[in-house]
């Protein structure tokens, strides 16, 4: 019969052993865990980096049209860049420009589409409240919505649906056939903006809108 205090020793060495194989095993487990979170810390900035390098890419090709850009990141992904052209302004999904030159309604798109862009669809409250912050009170402009063949047909330049809910019409308006085209401007006796038809051939400013550009 083995005595009790060899048993305990016996036991006791068993403990330590265990002891020794879980502490080694803690150290590798520790070892390969800095080693995977350096690996993964090194492949996501070599991809970040990667990334950033193509963003930058894609940049200099835009400004090939456009002379500069202004970009904004989103708050955590670096790919979440979205740039207007500098001196455009930027709303949700989309960049305006206000047109100061006093021209046509058909010269006005022209000038639009030149750069990529189109005058401006409002298709809500927002849009036109955001719009109008950019416009001086003493002058109209020309947005994206006509009636070609003077039907009351009205369309817009981008084919949206003319939704007659979402419109911004002055209380009057619209009032003649024959006035084409579409305005925004604001009426001193009502202290208000709304929308006015006019004369396509009218000279007036404009507003262009295009599509922000994501990179």
């Amino acid at each position: 019969m083995v005595p009790e205090e060899h048993l305990q020793d016996r036991e006791k060495g068993f403990w330590w052993l265990q002891v020794k194989v879980w502490s080694v095993a803690a150290v590798s487990i520790s070892l390969l865990s800095a080693c995977f979170i350096v690996h993964s810390v090194v492949t996501y900035n070599n991809s970040v980096y990667s990334k950033t390098i193509k963003k930058l890419s894609k940049l200099r090709e835009y400004q090939q049209n456009y002379s500069s850009l202004t970009c904004v990141t989103g708050e955590t992904e670096v790919e979440d860049w979205s740039c207007c052209p500098t001196l455009w302004s930027s709303f949700q999904s989309s960049c305006y420009f206000v047109s100061t030159v006093r021209q046509s309604w058909a010269q006005h798109w022209k000038n639009c589409s030149m750069m990529g862009a189109h005058l401006a669809v409002i298709n809500t409250e927002d849009e036109e409240d955001f719009i109008i912050q950019n416009l001086n009170e003493d002058s109209a402009y020309f947005m994206g919505l006509s009636d070609p063949e003077g039907q009351r047909h009205w369309q817009w330049v981008d084919q949206t649906p003319y939704n007659k809910s979402a419109t911004f019409w002055h209380s009057d308006e619209p009032n003649d056939p024959s006035e084409r085209c579409v305005v925004v401007n604001f009426r001193h006796p009502s202290r208000k903006w709304g929308w006015n038809d006019v004369r396509c051939h009218e000279p007036e400013k404009s507003i262009c809108e295009m599509m922000k550009i994501y990179l």
